[in-house]
This record gives structure tokens, C-alpha cells and sequence, in this order.
């Protein structure tokens, strides 16, 4: 089942999507991974879940990834004696650790890492944002804050700290049960919620000892500072625009959603842009237009994969959701201008064998107009490069490691098949080309591009470049 698109999409699995029958569905739609929201699943959901899209993957021939999204540290106020109470701006209200029901003037906050983090002058946003406060005085057992927007203060609702950082891990000890859930049932990528510093993505590198592949989400403003050091740490990244949104001025998200997406292609590493991008579609089979252009937005920007949330997870009409995705980045990718403004954003190559050779291998297949690059990567370290250049021809990434298949299914432009292991170089250019063939990349005459790491299976060594002619038996003429 080849993709006529390279923009890959995720869709969130939920109430409306959790049944075999419509994850099926999802996958023949257009969906390449499934997000399981570890929020809500516990570990027989997440088991049950993970069993049936491997039965689908097993049925369709294709490997599709898998990310379990954690929680993460949320933040709520306590409860009010009546269950609301109204404000005003200018009203001052105490948020302090006495575990008594609220009133008008005071409300029990149950984090003391916020209490003793907190400083005069940072904002506190209750309710997404609906509420605006600013601490006045603070202590380690109660900040006074005065109300600067918003009308009500009601039980339970979350609180964000965009001028703050919490000295506490980005994971919980139900994150942590959560990740090794994930890694016992064979997930291919964890989401780290509510990322602030590469420490924190370090944290979890400890844990994961590469059995699993680390997303970091981009959400907070403390995390867009020290942007460089995150992508660096980890293996993907997801600009989670709903809390980004609330967290900073609105105005301010699609520009940073740019220079996310530019600095993760220039790292090459995957970038996922997440959020409200269908949100209509919740409850209707058709979206806005200007969800269309949100979409088309960033598949020109040359996003690695673009995400369906509550559209796809509790919606009412999933399955359509994830066929306009597809239509929309369809249309997008045959637009005149994508390839333009995709070569205007390529950054130049690092200064690395790898890189060099994914370049070499860019240029000549497109001066050529060869019909396929096609990678041999075991780690999935060759199918990074080769999709950093973003090429105008398809890539076609072979693996002898399902696991690596699973997870490059998240990578812009990867065409992955799952083969049998090789012996040397010939039995390479012999498989790239029959499978080449096989999967409709190429016809007998054609020739292609095959870029590979040796010595075989030894990760980050992407050092061959060999041009391959198919044969009229379907194997390499040269």
C-alpha cells in the first residue's frame, strides 16, 4: 500500500477509533502511526490496543508505528466550597497548601513545587487560559495573585506558569509505569509532555536505553528556549500548539511552528505539528477552510508528519477526518510551488560522511530523474539523512529490523519495507532492486540510487553510493 504523499499522518486513537474494525479503517484512510494518549489507557487498554494495529499491519504488509503520548505533570487548584465562585479583575485571591475548600479569597493549590517556584510578577493561567492572574506576594505556603482577566474560578481546572520553571522531572510516577508499559509492549515512540529542559529528556534517555524512540513536545515557553538543546537530545519533536497557545500570545505560535519545524529539518530529526488542525471535524464531516490552509500550512513547510487528535480519538467522524488529512497533503505535495519552497528551506548538509553522501545521492538521482533512492538502514540512521535533503524522487528505506520500519513510518517521504538480512553489497543492490519493482517504485530499464552504511548493520556509517540499473527479471542490470 504506497502513499501519494510524503507528509506522514498521525492519527489519535479514543472512544470513536479504539475498535479493530475502524483503526482498519484509519490505516487504509491514510493513517501511517496511531497515538495512544497514556492519560487515558491503562495497561490492558494500551496491551489490547497495540495488539490489533499489529494485526492490521499484519493484514496490510506494511509497518505502522506506534507513539504512547504521556500525561505528564498536570497542575489543577483544588475545590471550592460551592464548586465556582465569581471574580472580577483587580480581585486578589490566595492559592495556598491548606487542603480545605475554597472561597472567593483563597483556593487550595496542591502542588508545593509551584508554591515554592513562584515568584512576584509571573503569570498564572487557570482554565486554558480563560483565567489571567499575577502573583503578588509569595511564600513557600501561599501566593497571593490578583485577577487580571476572566469572570470564574471553578473546581479542579488546570493551571499553567508560562514565566515560571518547576523544579520537578517533566515525568510522573504514573509517567514512568506508563513508559515502561510502552516499552514492554513494543511501542516504537514515547511523547514526553510538558518539556522544559534537555535534562528532562535526558531523564528518560536513561530509562528508554534506546528500546524506544523519544518525542519530545513542544509546549511550553521555557522549552522554546532552549529549543536547540532539546532537538538535539531528542529523536523527534512535536509542536503541541494547544498548550503552546495558552502559554504564550497566540500571534506568536505559527512563528514559532516555522522555526520548529526549519531547525528540526535542519537537524534532521522528525518534526510533528499537532493540535486543532481538523477541530471542526469533531462534529462535522466536513472542515473550515481555514483548517485547510492550517493543514496545507504545514505540509509545504515540509513537516515530517501532520496529527489528528480529538478529531480522530472522540469525533464524530474519524475515519473522513483522516481522508481529508490525506486529500489535503495530497493536493498540497502536487502543488507548482511545494518542491520551490521545500528546496528554498534546505539547509546546507552537515559536515559529515552521512550527510555527503544522502546529498550525492539527492543530486544525481534527480539530475538522472532516477526512479527510486532507495536506503538500506538497520538503525534507521540512513533513512534520517536521506529524508533531511527532502528529495523530489521517492525514497524507498529497507530494513532487516521491524522495529526500525515501525518507527521511520513517522519520517517525511520514507516508503519502509521490512526484508531479510543481507550478506554483502551485491545481495543489497539485488533486493533494492527487486523490491524496488515489487512495491511499484520502479519498472525493468529503470535505474535507481541505493545509499548504505558499511560495514553492513553498523549504525551511523551511511558511506556507499551506488547507481543500480533493473533488469527485465527484476534485479540489478549493473
Amino acid at each position: 500500500m504506497r502513499r501519494n504523499r510524503r507528509v506522514k499522518i498521525l492519527a489519535t486513537l479514543g472512544p470513536s477509533s479504539n475498535d479493530r474494525e475502524t483503526i482498519a479503517r484509519l490505516f487504509r484512510a491514510g493513517a501511517d502511526v496511531f497515538r495512544i494518549n497514556m492519560s487515558h489507557a491503562d495497561p490492558e487498554t494500551l496491551k489490547s490496543l497495540v495488539a490489533t494495529i499489529r494485526q492490521v499491519e499484519a493484514e496490510n504488509g506494511r509497518p505502522i508505528g506506534i507513539l504512547a503520548d504521556l500525561q505528564g505533570p498536570k497542575h489543577r487548584l483544588g475545590r471550592f466550597a460551592g464548586g465556582k465562585v465569581a471574580i472580577a479583575p483587580g480581585n486578589r485571591i490566595t492559592l495556598d497548601s491548606v487542603d480545605a475548600p475554597g472561597d472567593a479569597t483563597r483556593v487550595f493549590l496542591p502542588h508545593p513545587e509551584i508554591l515554592a517556584a513562584l515568584a512576584p510578577g509571573d503569570r498564572i493561567l487557570v482554565d486554558d487560559g480563560r483565567v489571567a492572574m499575577k502573583a503578588v506576594s509569595c511564600s513557600p505556603s501561599a501566593v497571593v495573585a490578583e485577577v487580571v482577566s476572566g469572570t470564574a474560578l471553578s473546581d479542579r481546572k488546570g493551571v499553567s506558569l508560562p514565566d515560571t520553571e518547576i523544579v520537578t522531572s517533566a515525568m510522573t510516577e504514573k509517567d514512568r509505569r506508563g513508559l515502561e508499559q510502552a516499552i514492554a509492549e513494543d511501542v516504537d515512540w514515547v511523547a514526553l509532555s510538558f518539556v522544559q529542559k534537555p535534562e528532562d529528556i535526558a531523564e528518560v534517555r536513561k530509562i528508554a536505553r534506546g528500546r524506544i524512540g523519544i518525542l519530545a513536545k513542544i509546549e511550553k515557553p521555557q522549552a522554546v528556549a532552549r529549543l536547540s538543546e532539546i532537538i538535539e537530545l531528542a529523536d523527534a519533536i512535536m509542536i503541541a500548539r494547544g498548550d503552546l497557545g495558552v502559554e504564550m500570545p497566540l500571534e506568536t505560535v505559527p512563528g514559532i511552528q516555522k522555526r520548529i519545524t526549519r531547525a528540526c529539518r535542519k537537524a534532521g530529526k522528525p518534526v510533528v505539528v499537532a493540535t486543532q488542525m481538523l477541530e471542526s471535524m469533531i462534529s462535522a464531516p466536513v472542515p473550515t477552510r481555514a483548517e485547510v490552509s492550517d493543514v496545507a500550512t504545514a505540509v509545504f513547510e515540509g513537516a515530517d508528519a501532520v496529527m489528528l487528535s480529538a478529531e480522530s480519538a472522540a469525533g464524530q467522524y474519524p475515519v473522513e477526518a483522516v481522508a481529508t488529512m490525506n486529500a489535503i497533503a495530497e493536493q498540497v505535495e502536487r502543488d507548482g510551488n511545494y518542491s520551490g519552497i521545500l528546496t528554498a528551506q534546505r539547509s546546507a548538509p552537515e559536515k559529515t560522511g552521512a550527510d555527503a553522501i544522502s546529498l550525492a545521492a539527492r543530486e544525481i538521482a534527480e539530475t538522472l530523474n532516477l526512479s527510486a533512492i532507495v536506503c538500506y538502514t538497520a538503525s534507521g540512521t540512513t533513512g534520517l539523512r536521506a529524508a533531511r535533503e527532502r528529495p523530489s524522487r521517492p525514497i524507498l528505506a529497507l530494513s532487516p529490523v521491524i522495529r526500525t520500519a515501525r518507527r521511520l513510518a513517522l519520517v517525511w517521504g520514507l516508503h519502509c519495507v521490512v526484508t531479510e538480512d543481507v550478506a554483502n553489497l551485491d545481495e543489497v543492490v539485488d533486493r533494492a532492486c527487486r523490491i524496488a519493482v515489487d512495491e511499484d517504485f520502479s519498472a525493468p530499464g529503470d535505474r535507481l540510487i541505493i545509499i548504505a552504511g558499511v560495514p553492513l548493520r553498523t549504525p551511523g556509517s551511511t558511506n556507499m553510493l551506488r547507481i543500480a540499473y533493473v533488469a527485465s527479471d527484476g534485479r540489478s542490470g549493473i
